[in-house]
């Protein structure tokens, strides 16, 4: 796992669920960090932006998507593998 990827992920989640990054674990979910599904939107558009990436979300149907919203650390990864992709 990047870590700078890793920073900024709960950078981005901590922003939206308006918590010091400090109280946010990779372990957390974001329905546990008290972020909803506009707050996730958010997060997916930030994240988005930060990293110049395309996340393939399909909000009709989360459970076909390649991209893991289950926990923080889910999150992380899925990044991590996007920005991998994109570079290699």
């Amino acid at each position: 796992m990047n870590d700078d990827i890793a920073r900024r992920v709960v950078e981005i989640i901590a922003e939206q669920a308006v918590l010091d990054v400090s109280d946010v674990t990779l372990d957390q979910t974001l329905d546990g960090l008290g972020v909803d599904s506009l707050g996730l939107v958010e997060s997916i558009f930030s994240i988005e932006e930060a990293f110049d990436i395309q996340v393939p979300f399909n909000a009709n149907a989360p459970g076909e998507s390649d991209f893991d919203i289950s926990s923080v650390k889910s999150i992380v990864d899925a990044v991590t593998k996007l920005v991998a992709d994109q570079s290699g």
